[in-house]
């Protein structure tokens, strides 16, 4: 259409009428005479706006998602922040509750024997290669920590210091092949040597070879001169098999340590021998045999029995 002085009268002309169905409807609400049209151009329209906002809507939804995200995000950080403080306390008790009846046990071997511990803590493991079973400890020289003394816990025997520094030392378990210690079977005097053998049961040389020695007895340290490396009385293990004497000079036994070399912790290093060998008295009691239930049936005869019985 050209830029014409009638086109622009028309122009206006539409817009004044566009104005005044805009009123109508307006004020008529549901009623308005325009409504059938609008219905029509619903109609007609409908489609593609819905069209156009199914895919300008995602958009929407997606910043919105992000938002939202972010605060369940943040969320499920703190709840999960909480849980990690939560299962941190809850190791945190139930290792300290480990640690101190560890300790426990070791006063109680240390008041029997009489021994004089510096408590520690087992702080690296060695290489296992070798053989070489060592462990780390948080004590040393500046502890009064000297090599050769005798370490155990709540258990029994451990090893012995073979390594010094300032703050800390070097154990040698008594499962290393390399260790050896003098032993003595309980309620006896018979004497032998155990020796290390890795994950398998000590190997213990008595030098009594027709010794009367039993699977279940067992053994603790015989001690050594002045004490060093080892002081008397802590228990060794078990004996698990016993070799046939064959006529040799001596008899071998195997015994079942009674630490776990796997599961070191708290251990303790002896500073002070006792003043007498306590023998046998930091054993732990023996367990008591479980007792073999006895079950007694009573058999009552029935009536039919009891009638033919009666017959005679």
């Amino acid at each position: 259409m050209r830029d014409t002085r009638e086109s622009r009268l028309l122009l206006v002309l539409l817009i004044a009428i566009a104005f005044a169905l805009i009123t109508v409807d307006i004020r008529g609400g549901q009623d308005s005479p325009v409504e059938g049209a609008r219905q029509a151009a619903s109609t007609v329209f409908g489609p593609i706006e819905n069209g156009v906002s199914s895919a300008v809507d995602p958009v929407g939804n997606a910043i919105a998602a992000v938002r939202d995200s972010g605060s369940r995000h943040d969320r499920i950080a703190t709840l999960e922040r909480d849980n990690a403080m939560l299962k941190a306390k809850l190791g945190s008790d139930d290792r300290n509750r480990s640690r101190l009846k560890q300790l426990d046990k070791m006063i109680r071997v240390a008041g029997e024997g009489q021994y004089g511990i510096k408590g520690a803590e087992v702080i690296a493991i060695g290489a296992a290669q070798g053989f070489s079973w060592t462990v780390t400890i948080d004590v040393g020289a500046s502890d009064g920590i000297k090599r050769d003394m005798t370490v155990l816990n709540g258990e029994g025997l451990v090893g012995r210091v073979t390594t010094v520094g300032p703050s800390t030392s070097t154990v040698l378990l008594a499962n290393d092949p390399d260790f050896t210690v003098g032993t003595r079977v309980e309620n006896s005097d018979e004497l032998g040597f155990a020796t290390g053998q890795g994950d398998r049961p000590l190997r213990v040389q008595l030098l009594n070879a027709k010794a009367d020695v039993k699977k279940g007895n067992r053994l603790v340290t015989f001690g050594s001169e002045a004490d060093k490396p080892f002081v008397p009385g802590v228990p060794v293990g078990v004996v698990s098999r016993v070799d046939p004497s064959g006529g040799d000079l001596t008899r071998t036994i195997y015994v079942k340590p009674f630490v776990s070399f796997s599961k070191l912790d708290v251990v303790g290093v002896v500073v002070q021998a006792p003043k007498k060998d306590p023998r046998d008295t930091v054993l732990p009691p023996k367990p008591q045999p479980t007792p073999t239930p006895t079950v007694t049936v009573t058999v009552t005869p029935s009536a039919a029995a009891y009638d033919e019985q009666t017959d005679y």
